[in-house]
């Protein structure tokens, strides 16, 4: 196990600064230029332009400006932000935590909902389970995220004031949790919503085939309970393809629960990118974008081991044993 983990490091390492020299690049060949951004007014000189670019390094030759900046990556430094000044490892840090608890209560009541459905489903095709099942994923695939963040909103914030709009915290709710909890249950019931259709399909799909099989018959004509037979021997032989599936979605889901944040106001990581992105600061976007990567290749390294551990017939060397 050790050894494929090694090897599947070493072989997103070229995925990882492909995706760090695409940044740079597209940063650096952007209308306004870093020393615009950073210099502001004191910019509008040419003599105080050239003390600028040089005291940034801008003045050095772009590949040499990319290796220093990847230098700087690699021992966690990356930059000071050009609107504020502070340090954009810290304003990144600030923001983890705050998406963590999004994306994680979204991705957990999906799984928690969407599983047990799709179950359900599969074993009673025409049950209202099954209606259910069909009705959440068709809305889940149908509707844009921005638009049912936007509905939450609406109905659940404007016409019913059960829940707020936007943040993490009110000024009046003290910051405890259950003020916390009062404004993650719209984003993150947007999250959940958006990940349950693929979820539930999935999961219906691969139980379905597996409930058609000679063994569970065999286990059937037991005498088996109902109950046995589906969740014990069904549903374990069907985990692997949701597990993937879970998995796989989680790219997504990132990149779902960045336009949630917007939306919501939720202060996480999501936020802080449309913010640094209308701002022009470019030293935030690169930061963002590599801790953005570094989420998504080490998502697919966790899926490729737990395939592994979920299914003893691969080897960890890509073949069956």
């Amino acid at each position: 196990m050790a050894q494929y983990l090694v090897k599947r490091v070493l072989g997103a390492l070229p995925v990882f600064f492909g995706i760090t020299l695409l940044v740079f690049f597209l940063m650096n060949m952007a209308p306004a230029t870093i020393a615009d951004l950073a210099g502001g007014e004191d910019a509008s000189s040419a003599a105080a332009r050239a003390a600028l670019e040089a005291n940034l390094g801008l003045d050095q030759p772009l590949p040499v400006r990319y290796v220093l900046w990847l230098k700087e990556l690699l021992t966690g430094d990356l930059g000071l932000s050009y609107r504020t000044g502070q340090p954009v490892l810290g304003m990144i840090a600030q923001r983890v935590g705050p998406s963590l608890i999004l994306t994680g209560t979204g991705v957990a009541a999906a799984v928690v909902i969407g599983i047990p459905l799709g179950v359900m489903a599969a074993w009673k095709p025409r049950s209202l389970w099954s209606r259910l099942a069909g009705g959440l994923t068709l809305l889940s695939f149908s509707a844009p995220g921005f638009f049912l963040c936007v509905l939450a909103i609406f109905f659940f914030s404007v016409v019913l004031g059960w829940l707020p709009a936007a943040g993490m915290y009110s000024a009046a709710g003290g910051g405890g949790l259950g003020d916390l909890l009062r404004h993650l249950v719209l984003p993150a019931s947007v999250v959940c919503l958006s990940s349950l259709g693929n979820l539930v399909r999935q999961t219906a799909s691969a139980c379905g085939e597996v409930l058609g099989e000679d063994y569970i018959r065999t286990a059937r004509a037991k005498g088996l309970p109902e109950w046995a037979v589906v969740w014990k021997h069904g549903f374990r032989t069907a985990l692997l393809p949701v597990v993937t599936t879970i998995l796989n979605h989680i790219p997504h889901i990132i990149g779902g629960s960045l336009v949630v944040e917007r939306i919501f106001g939720w202060p996480g990581m999501g936020s802080l990118l449309f913010t640094s992105v209308s701002s022009r600061d470019y030293t935030v976007i690169m930061g963002l974008t590599v801790v953005i990567a570094l989420t998504v290749l080490a998502t697919g390294i966790l899926m490729d081991l737990v395939y592994r551990l979920v299914d003893p017939g691969v080897g960890w060397g890509g073949e069956g044993r």
